[in-house]
């Protein structure tokens, strides 16, 4: 059993954020997606993080920060799963689902939406989990414009639904602003 530890951002020290921001520097490096940003970096923060502590190394990372997302009329209070990173060498045993499944918890708690925006070679190990790609258009609440059809992302943003909240994943759904990657 693989032992993962939660804590909020302000509960890690300054030597476990490092680690963390190193871990996601290093997953990312070469991934056909793009490096791990800082903009990535500060949509991490201020939220829940699991972790799976090896040796006094990190080895897994997933956090989930909350977030708006509008449907149906409805602002949902949405977990959105950011961050999520295996180190090279432990891929395969487990980690990624040990850590998903700590954030996959903390979202049907406490939210009426878990959402993340998936890299192509991750959407198997996200629908094999219960995850749900969205099948409608996607957009933005901006500060300036209002919504804006964010089409680029159409095809990578998937959902954890919860029960209690229907959801229509034929329809629009648009996120919060943030600075950086809206999604």
């Amino acid at each position: 059993m693989t032992d993962v530890r939660t804590a909020h951002t302000a509960e890690l020290s300054a030597a476990e954020l490092t680690a963390i921001r190193a871990l996601l520097d290093d997953a990312f490096m070469d991934h056909p997606d793009g490096a791990f940003t800082d903009g990535d970096w500060d949509h991490t923060l201020g939220g829940t993080h699991a972790m799976v502590w090896e040796g006094g190394e990190l080895v897994a990372h997933a956090a989930v920060v909350q977030r708006r997302l509008l449907h149906g009329g409805r602002a949902l209070r949405t977990g959105y799963v950011e961050a999520v990173a295996v180190r090279a060498d432990r891929r395969g045993r487990g980690y990624g689902a040990a850590v998903m499944g700590a954030v996959e918890r903390f979202v049907r708690g406490a939210y009426e939406l878990g959402a993340l925006g998936a890299a192509e070679d991750a959407t198997g190990f996200y629908t094999a989990r219960g995850w749900r790609q969205w099948q409608g258009p996607t957009s933005a609440l901006t500060p300036r414009e209002g919504v804006i059809a964010t089409p680029d992302v159409d095809t990578w943003i998937y959902v954890f639904p919860v029960p209690a909240v229907p959801l229509d994943t034929a329809r629009t759904l648009t996120c919060d602003w943030r600075d950086g990657d809206v999604w």
